[in-house]
């Protein structure tokens, strides 16, 4: 049973590789969503040879004992508002799919929420002072962020979904890479920043599996944002798992539901942790679990102790599940 830890590109060092390690994980998710801003010259959407990058990512992360299970990109924005180039984002999406098959990288987590998260202030303060990430939708309505302009409504961003999956599943099928659609976060039905979520529900995601049939089209299950939507968890992972749509877990817990939810500890949330495990091995599935990420501890540099209570805790549970 494997553990992925998420590295992001600014970390990307032999400093955090060690780390991960040391505390026990075996597989890396690299997360580049960012990695254009910080350099420019690696941007992925100009329809690159990406092959030689992500090889060169997969043996640094090979010479620490590790294997590059994933990378995480965000949909962009080309792709999700169906701007004019879009066919030409979507070339090359598929070439990135491409280019990871051939460096034995199976997994691609992304998303298709071009606003973002969003997020409210962090009160109460949690255990020993941590700091929690929270959404509290009445104090998220006093004061919205500004909304995009235009505004994009459901029918238009499902029908620019539509389209990236009917062209992206069957590219990444043939490329051997799984695509791991991760929630809307907050899962709400509903524009947040003047663009209609829709990977906010379960309904939505069937939808989307339905849209382009095939392992290819699966699930990053976030556990945390999952459970935010008010559903049973337990039953969801059930039922994502028995239709083999789980391609990696963001194994985390959360305190309340929507409308107002805080990620907190992984053993102090509303989640029976044990149980999700167990029904996670029920359905066959093996890993990877995934922190994601974790409260902020006072004087915690780099959240590295809230990461080592974090992945210990989940190997905890795989010993005691798993065996």
């Amino acid at each position: 049973m494997t553990i992925q830890d998420h590295v992001s590109w600014a970390d990307f060092n032999d400093d955090t590789l060690r780390f991960s390690r040391a505390i026990g994980a075996d597989m890396i998710c690299l997360d580049i969503r960012a990695m254009h801003r910080l350099d420019p010259s690696l941007d992925l959407r100009d329809g690159r040879d990406s092959r030689p990058f992500f090889e060169a990512a997969r043996e640094k992360v090979e010479a620490h004992g590790l294997t590059l299970f994933s990378v995480f990109m965000a949909g962009w924005d080309e792709l999700a508002f169906g701007l004019p180039d879009r066919d030409e984002k979507l070339e090359a999406w598929c070439r990135m799919l491409r280019c990871l098959g051939e460096a034995g990288i199976p997994a691609l987590g992304y998303n298709f929420k071009p606003m973002g998260n969003f997020r409210t202030a962090s009160t109460p303060p949690g255990r020993g002072g941590s700091t929690y990430s929270t959404f509290d939708y009445d104090a998220f309505s006093r004061d919205r962020p500004d909304p995009h302009d235009p505004p994009v409504g459901e029918a238009e961003i499902w029908a620019n979904m539509k389209h990236f999956l009917e062209v992206a599943v069957p590219a990444a099928e043939e490329a051997g890479v799984r695509m791991a659609l991760h929630p809307d976060d907050p899962p709400i039905p509903e524009p947040l920043g003047g663009v209609a979520q829709i990977v906010s529900t379960l309904e939505q995601y069937r939808r989307i599996f339905a849209a382009a049939p095939g392992d290819g089209n699966g699930m990053l299950f976030c556990q945390g944002c999952v459970t935010e939507m008010g559903v049973d968890v337990h039953e969801t992972i059930r039922e994502m798992g028995l239709r083999n749509k789980i391609v990696f877990v963001h194994f985390r817990n959360v305190r309340g539901a929507l409308p107002s939810f805080q990620e907190v500890f992984l053993d102090e949330g509303d989640v029976n942790m044990r149980r999700a495990m167990e029904v996670y091995r029920e359905v066959g599935f093996n890993g990877p679990f995934m922190m994601d990420h974790t409260p902020g501890i006072p004087g915690d540099e780099k959240s590295r102790a809230g990461h080592a209570y974090a992945v210990g805790y989940i190997r905890a549970l795989i010993q005691a599940v798993y065996g």
